[in-house]
């Protein structure tokens, strides 16, 4: 057996990139600087010219959106419980309130259906995430929000790559927010960005990221609007600049190592194990994750334990939110998004990034189809 551990996701950071970090640390500019004006420059060209301002995560980018689009103290927007929980905390950081609709059982992303059902005349935006970067029905999802007159804010946190019929994620639509974080297809460390409208939300959104000052000359500096410290830093941006260079390459790369999971695992493998697989996008999604449903009579942690005796690492992406505490203290309980619940207490996460390789893709394979025989032990 090979004992080199294999996670399941990792950044990989080429020797010009680390170059290029060096060079700013050694500048003596290592705050927000021309390296994030370069950034942020190849972002908006990448998103067909619409405005694009960075940020020091993917998390604040919604908030920030949600503050442009005046979104606060009594209005819902609606999301899916099947995410990182920061897509539904920024709805209580500006006080308005979270709305869950269920999932799709097959792409497990929010089912348009339940949002419809769920929209009401508190209804002010709409929050989708791109679960594992597979996108929604754009169209319908934008010909929805148009009817009802709701701002999208899109949780595109795992999706640069990702497209919808032959446009990449973020070239149109309304506020779409990515991140940068470190298992991302691409990096920054740590980090996001923000795809907006139009230039005035552009500014309003340079004031959100830094304490709300706005600059008009030598002594003119001025506060308006109640701002934080979300700035990007050269150093990330050398890292995002470097990365950003590879994007295509890396989603060509990661569309392979999917076909090839299908490919190790066989048409017949549902049948086999009662898992359930991914559905086969190789066009719009980026495969930021490959995921699978765990069968009921298999516990995750047990799956997981016994991966991990294989030197395999498997993650889990994600538990509902709505069952943790802290919205359970505001009145949701389990039974309420039966799907989600589901997926959330059975999905894995298996290796998926840019320097994996067909052969750890089965050797994964060979693996995981040995512990949901029942013939693997720790």
């Amino acid at each position: 057996m090979n004992h080199t551990f294999l996670p399941f996701s990792k950044p990989t950071i080429d020797e010009a990139t680390i170059a290029s970090v060096a060079e700013v640390l050694r500048s003596g500019w290592i705050t927000s600087g021309p390296k994030v004006a370069e950034f942020e420059k190849q972002l908006s060209a990448y998103f067909g010219g619409r405005p694009v301002r960075t940020f020091n995560s993917g998390t604040c980018t919604m908030e920030i959106a949600l503050r442009i689009a005046g979104i606060g103290a009594g209005d819902e927007v609606i999301t899916t419980p099947i995410s990182w929980v920061a897509t539904a905390n920024v709805i209580l950081e500006v006080g308005a309130t979270p709305v869950f609709a269920d999932i799709d059982p097959v792409t497990r992303n929010i089912d348009l259906d339940k949002v419809e059902a769920a929209i009401t005349p508190r209804t002010r935006a709409i929050i989708p995430v791109y679960l594992a970067g597979k996108p929604l029905d754009m169209d319908r999802l934008y010909a929805m929000a148009a009817r009802h007159k709701l701002r999208v804010i899109e949780d595109a946190a795992q999706a640069i790559g990702s497209t919808w019929q032959g446009r990449p994620i973020g070239s149109f639509g309304d506020f779409v927010s990515f991140s940068f974080q470190a298992n991302k297809n691409i990096t920054t460390s740590e980090g996001g960005c923000l795809v907006l409208n139009n230039e005035a939300e552009a500014v309003l959104a340079e004031k959100y990221r830094l304490q709300g000052v706005s600059r008009s000359g030598w002594d003119g500096i001025d506060v308006d609007v109640l701002g934080g410290k979300y700035n990007m830093t050269d150093i990330a941006a050398a890292i995002g600049l470097g990365q950003f260079a590879q994007l295509e390459k890396i989603t060509a790369h990661r569309r392979q190592l999917a076909k090839h999971y299908f490919a190790m695992l066989g048409a017949d493998f549902t049948s086999r194990t009662g898992a359930l697989l991914p559905p086969q996008d190789f066009v719009n999604t980026n495969w930021h994750l490959f995921q699978l449903e765990l069968p009921a009579r298999i516990s995750r942690p047990d799956f997981m334990a016994r991966m991990k005796a294989h030197h395999i690492g498997i993650g889990f992406h994600y538990a509902p939110i709505h069952l943790f505490k802290l919205y359970r203290d505001l009145g949701f309980r389990e039974g309420m998004f039966p799907i989600a619940e589901r997926v959330g207490k059975q999905i894995v996460s298996l290796p998926m990034f840019y320097s994996l390789t067909e052969a750890d893709v089965e050797r994964t394979c060979a693996a995981m189809t040995a512990v949901l025989a029942g013939q693997s032990t720790i």
